[in-house]
């Protein structure tokens, strides 16, 4: 995992962020679903569980209310994350790349080097990426995977061309997938491997030496 997101713990923008389920997805064919990604549901109920859990360690912050105020699209930032990791797994698969649990602990080791204790690096994450203390894991696993998935398809994600080759696999599996999201929460961009409105900038921290992620979180 050579090339991965890059952002100092006290940089960057917030990944991919609360909305209760007043539509069906796309129709009523899929009551209580945020979205569903390749026939597979995404309940509404679990992003508000990803959502509920971030504002729960928000709650605990100094500046919690203004951390509130700055994710108010947390619902429709958790459903992006959501969706993108069923992607980015089905680009993997394309691609026959798969990602162990030691590489997700050899990431965390060093993102903790980075901020100097597990206290600080859940704080920034936090802070900056709207990411719970449960959820790290979870997103360090997409950052691993991603760089796999450029370094088998040989991208070098820090040129345009390999950006453009790593966007083209996940264009393609996302297609694949058939991805039908919920009117509430918007619709999906095949194209732009995000949610329609919705800006997510992982295709930039790509770019860049990972450190750990931020990510916009309006």
């Amino acid at each position: 995992m050579h090339r991965r997101r890059r952002t100092a713990l006290s940089v960057s923008a917030a990944l991919l962020m609360a909305a209760p389920f007043l539509a069906a997805c796309g129709s009523e064919a899929h009551p209580g679903a945020a979205a569903v990604v390749g026939g597979r549901r995404i309940d509404v109920s679990s992003v508000q569980s990803q959502v509920k859990d971030v504002r729960t360690a928000q709650s605990s912050t100094s500046n919690a209310a203004e951390l509130v105020k700055n994710t108010g699209q947390l619902g429709r930032a958790k459903l992006h994350t959501m969706i993108f990791d069923q992607v980015l797994d089905r680009a993997a698969d394309d691609a026959g790349v798969t990602v162990s649990r030691k590489e997700i602990q050899d990431a965390r080791k060093a993102w903790l080097q980075q901020a100097g204790s597990e206290a600080k690096l859940e704080e920034a994450l936090l802070q900056q990426n709207s990411i719970a203390p449960s959820q790290i894991d979870d997103s360090l696993r997409e950052q691993v995977v991603l760089s796999k998935v450029a370094s088998a398809l040989g991208a070098d994600t820090s040129s345009p061309e390999g950006q453009k080759v790593v966007m083209a696999a996940l264009a393609k599996a996302s297609k694949s997938l058939s991805i039908d999201v919920n009117p509430r929460y918007g619709t999906w961009d095949n194209q732009k491997i995000q949610l329609a409105d919705y800006k997510a900038p992982w295709i930039t921290q790509v770019t860049k030496e990972t450190k750990p992620a931020a990510q916009t979180g309006a």
